[in-house]
């Protein structure tokens, strides 16, 4: 129940038992492409370069800006948690300018401030932002933005590491131009895969580039003849078996129906908080930016982080997250996402939380969060 991996399916693990074969055997060619159909409908797209970077969530997001940005140009990066400040940190290596604006942790942009930076600012090639802030448990709103940047004909980049398969992630309604994820989060996959897609628009700038793409690796214009032409011109040795296993996660999806889903990390997350309102533990973020999958809350004063975090683990095991950045110490980061979102985590959660505090003198009574927690069920 930490910020991830979260808990994989017992058939996910059974699919990477699969017998491995060659990454250029029909059979596999064959499924690479269903893979490739799977990603488009969890994306919400019809972009035909969708696909699955050979690496963690970290390379998807160096794989995006080192195709579609050049050493020299403007990024617009919104930074109000780590992986907003790590955006402009790839950035930065590959030579670009990261403008980087930022908002109090657990805060989120408005798409004002971007209309007004991008109508003042001359020269901005794209906007960055994460929809789903790992480090604060912030969703950000995309919309109004996504309209904002085509308006500006910018490029408008994304991070759903976190979001993807737990709450709606429209990479066409929300005229997204590239997006990348990871397996290991809402997809419950084990992490090595960072699924990524390309608008016809960040296709077209990645063609026009003046430079050559400052990566091997990560260079799209190989890569694509790989996944999606008839040529299937061999790049390197995919790992055959995690796609055997995002595969199978993605089915999975498919069976649940992904409506199902959001409800289903919606109601979690409401019981869960409700039972830590109910031992006086505070939401960090406000009510109508929380993600459902990742729920933080604020450390009762005069508890001790660690000792908590370490019990959960060592008495009940059960992982939790600590702050990160100017939130260390601060706040717990409780994870409910994909197959760990469920009810028996969060009653069991609650159940060994409300014990620990009650040894620890903050919790006079025993009950009251599993009781909360099973009124939001009642509904």
């Amino acid at each position: 129940m930490g910020p991830g991996p979260s808990n994989v399916h017992p058939r996910v693990l059974q699919a990477m038992a699969a017998p491995t074969i060659g990454h250029l055997d029909p059979e596999f060619l064959k499924l690479m492409d269903e893979v490739q159909e799977l990603l488009r409908w969890v994306f919400n797209t019809q972009n035909r370069l969708t696909i699955p970077i050979s690496a963690t969530g970290s390379a998807g997001m160096e794989a995006c800006f080192a195709n579609v940005f050049e050493r020299g140009e403007k990024v617009l990066i919104g930074v109000n948690g780590v992986f907003g400040k790590r955006m402009t940190e790839v950035a930065k290596k590959y030579g670009q300018i990261a403008v980087s604006f930022e908002k109090e942790w657990g805060k989120i942009f408005e798409p004002d401030f971007i209309r007004v930076v991008l109508e003042s600012e001359a020269g901005i090639a794209g906007v960055a932002l994460v929809h789903a802030e790992t480090s604060t448990g912030a969703c950000q709103p995309l919309e109004e933005i996504g309209k904002i940047c085509s308006k500006h004909d910018v490029i408008f980049l994304v991070d759903t590491v976190t979001s993807l398969g737990g709450i709606p992630v429209d990479v066409d309604g929300c005229n997204i131009d590239v997006c990348y994820s990871g397996t290991q989060k809402c997809l419950s996959c084990p992490p090595g895969l960072s699924p990524v897609t390309f608008s016809e628009k960040a296709l077209e700038k990645i063609s026009k580039r003046k430079t050559d793409i400052e990566s091997w690796y990560f260079d799209l214009s190989m890569l694509q003849k790989y996944w999606t032409t008839g040529e299937r011109v061999y790049h390197h040795t995919a790992p055959v078996n995690m796609i055997y296993a995002l595969r199978e996660a993605l089915l999975i999806l498919g069976e649940e129906g992904l409506e199902t889903i959001f409800a289903r990390h919606n109601l979690n997350s409401r019981a869960l908080l409700s039972g830590m309102t109910a031992l006086g533990v505070e939401p960090l973020v406000e009510e109508q930016y929380r993600l459902p999958e990742l729920n933080t809350v604020k450390i009762p004063e005069g508890v001790d982080d660690k000792k908590v975090r370490s019990t959960l683990l060592n008495e009940y095991g059960i992982e939790i997250g600590a702050g990160l950045g100017p939130l260390a110490g601060k706040i717990w980061r409780i994870g409910l996402m994909g197959q760990s979102s469920t009810q028996k985590n969060v009653v069991y959660f609650l159940t060994a939380l409300e014990q620990i505090l009650k040894k620890m003198g903050v919790v006079s009574e025993g009950g009251k969060a599993v009781k909360a927690a099973e009124e939001v069920y009642g509904e």
